[in-house]
């Protein structure tokens, strides 16, 4: 199965669910919000996701672009800003082995920043304003700044 739409919210998550199998298109529904929340130490965001079977990926995103125009349940899905795709994960970091640890305690020192990741293009962003100690961090390691503008095609 794939990823067809991110939400932050279980209720819009459930809502897209429905739709899609109203419409004949076999969709569920995951989540690491207690993942976020424990290990990150992070209020969950992107945590919830519709996904569909890969066969009926077009027929799903087609449906969906179309109901994003008259449901804001529907428009309320996380896009990346470079790419649009919905198959973004937040923090940035992967849910494997020691790194989640690790990350936690960056996190928690606000010595890294938590953003937003997408798969697909590897596009990182965040919403959080920048501390002190990131930008310092983003001065010694540049490159790995996910608050400049000049970042973001559009």
């Amino acid at each position: 199965m794939v990823t067809i739409a991110t939400f932050n919210e279980q209720s819009k998550a459930k809502h897209l669910r429905n739709r899609l199998q109203q419409a004949g298109i076999g969709a569920e529904i995951i989540g690491d919000s207690h993942l976020q929340r424990v290990a990150f130490m992070a209020k969950p965001q992107a945590h919830v996701k519709v996904r569909v079977e890969e066969d009926d990926f077009g027929k799903a995103h087609q449906l969906m672009r179309e109901w994003e125009a008259s449901d804001p349940d529907v428009g309320a899905a996380l896009r990346c800003p470079q790419c649009d795709s919905s198959n973004i994960e937040y923090p940035q970091m992967t849910r494997k082995f020691l790194t989640p640890a690790i990350a936690s305690v960056l996190f928690a020192m606000k010595i890294f920043p938590k953003g937003f990741y997408c798969h697909n293009c590897h596009f990182t962003w965040t919403t959080e304003p920048e501390g002190q100690i990131s930008r310092l961090w983003h001065m010694i390691f540049p490159g790995t700044n996910p608050y400049r503008e000049d970042d973001v095609k559009g």
